[in-house]
């Protein structure tokens, strides 16, 4: 954790990090990139609020003294007369009602500690056929029953993300789950104006790698979907959990976010330049730079070599462990795997690509342990089909 005194963070401020267990993982400054610290995050969890089974009032340290530096509680907002439950407040809800949004707003106000400890309000929009969009920095939530389309979900988070006119903090969102349910946020249907605001497509959610989702059905691989569309999301790892055991069980998604500040402001500002990578391996760090720039920016590229540089590492336990590096690109139905690059983790890894922009304007890096297969599988000897440590967020090619 950072020191409070050590909040905004210099590129020679130093850092403390929380012991998870026997080990604490890797350092928490990047080896390529300066000006930023690293803190592990899950944006993604649920209490009795919905249909967790927790106390809302137990998560939050809960999570703090699993070793997670910034946490946000998500519950469900549904609402419809078709759907039996009551909500805190006694309304026909299953899930958040007025009452226990102020109660998530007032917890995490109580256990937010600048410098140490980022407490998050957010809600999950759950629509049964469309798919589930958490929503973070929001004064007010919304659900199905009242912005039951994405237009009308995405037009309700243009307006709480802006005051007068200019983009704010506020009004941050992603794609949960991704294809999951069928509809898949009406395809994933671009619209510019909320570009900006929709910053994440999960890719871990529990221990499941949606990489593949739906493929062996006939559906095309969201990650493919959703940039291909247009949108600019960066990748992120989340426990979804709905047990009282937040931030304790091993294997799950979560993101680890390069903060220019150990705050809200900070965690707000990493999202929106889609600073983060997800994972699911505790005690990890991953930066990485393509053709200089950090992984979720925009790379000025139209045709050659594009030059990586890649820091891995997770300590002690793993130093040396022989890993995979994989460079997606755009394809269909699944992505093209570009290149193998065989690594060693706390190596800094440094390799070159050829790429074009005619081939698809976006770029991931998926690192994979080339010995165990992943449980979601894509087409037969596909290269991806093995188990994923993490993905990078993607560069965006640009002419």
């Amino acid at each position: 954790m950072v020191d409070a005194e050590a909040l905004l963070l210099p590129a020679t401020a130093g850092a403390r990090l929380r012991t998870q267990g026997p080990e604490s993982g890797a350092a928490r400054r990047s080896r390529i990139s300066r000006g930023t610290l690293l803190v592990h995050a899950d944006l993604h969890n649920h209490t009795l609020l919905s249909d967790g089974v927790g106390a809302p009032e137990a998560a939050f340290p809960a999570m703090r003294d699993a070793g997670l530096d910034v946490a946000a509680l998500t519950d469900h907002a549904i609402r419809g007369a078709a759907i039996e439950g009551t909500g805190a407040g006694g309304t026909p809800w299953i899930g958040l009602d007025r009452a226990g949004w102020r109660r998530t707003g007032e917890l995490a106000d109580a256990y937010d500690r600048p410098g140490k400890f980022t407490a998050i309000r957010g809600f999950e929009w759950s629509h049964p056929q469309l798919g589930h969009v958490n929503a973070w920095f929001t004064d007010d939530f919304t659900d199905v029953a009242t912005h039951g389309a994405m237009g009308e979900l995405y037009a309700w988070l243009t307006r709480v993300g802006r005051r007068n006119g200019v983009p704010a903090a506020a009004g941050l969102a992603g794609f949960n789950h991704p294809g999951r349910e069928d509809g898949r946020f009406a395809d994933f249907r671009y619209l510019a104006a909320a570009a900006e605001q929709m910053v994440s497509l999960e890719m871990f959610n529990r221990t499941d790698d949606y990489l593949f989702q739906g493929v062996a059905a006939g559906a095309t691989s969201p990650l493919v979907a959703c940039l291909d569309a247009g949108w600019r999301t960066g990748l992120l790892g989340v426990s979804d959990e709905h047990s009282a055991n937040w931030g304790l069980q091993p294997g799950t998604g979560r993101t680890g976010l390069w903060v220019a500040e150990h705050s809200r402001a900070g965690v707000a500002e990493a999202l929106r330049a889609r600073r983060f990578f997800a994972t699911r391996v505790a005690g990890l760090r991953v930066d990485a730079t393509a053709g200089g720039v950090r992984m979720g920016s925009v790379l000025r590229h139209r045709q050659g070599a594009v030059h990586f540089v890649l820091d891995l590492d997770r300590g002690p336990s793993w130093m040396g462990r022989a890993l995979q590096v994989q460079v997606l690109r755009p394809g269909t139905p699944v992505p093209v795997v570009a290149d193998i690059i065989e690594v060693r983790c706390g190596d800094l890894a440094r390799f070159t690509v050829p790429m074009s922009i005619e081939e698809g304007t976006w770029t991931v890096l998926r690192v994979a342990d080339p010995d165990t297969r992943g449980p979601t599988h894509g087409p037969p000897n596909h290269p991806a089909n093995n188990y994923a440590v993490a993905y990078a967020s993607p560069w965006f090619l640009q002419p």
